[in-house]
């Protein structure tokens, strides 16, 4: 019984990893992770830690952002970061 329990523990967390793996293959690359970040505390940490909640505040918040953010969010709405 313990050996079909630590399997199905394992199970769940390659579930969970994978889970959240596909998550954050949508939310940007790294770069634009970090250039976002500050701005996404700042401005928006009420949605924290709810990804989408946090991007319609950064996009709700444009004129607010900083430039580097700024720039992820311009790039993105020509469509150049949708091409993976």
């Amino acid at each position: 019984m313990r050996k079909w329990t630590q399997v199905l523990f394992a199970a769940v967390v390659v579930a969970l990893g994978s889970a959240a793996a596909s998550a954050q293959e949508n939310r940007g690359t790294a770069e634009q992770r970090a250039a976002c970040t500050p701005d996404a505390f700042r401005l928006c940490s009420a949605y924290i830690p709810d990804p989408a909640g946090v991007e319609v505040c950064l996009r709700q918040r444009k004129s607010d952002l900083s430039e580097a953010c700024k720039a992820v969010f311009d790039h993105a709405a020509t469509g150049s970061a949708r091409g993976r």
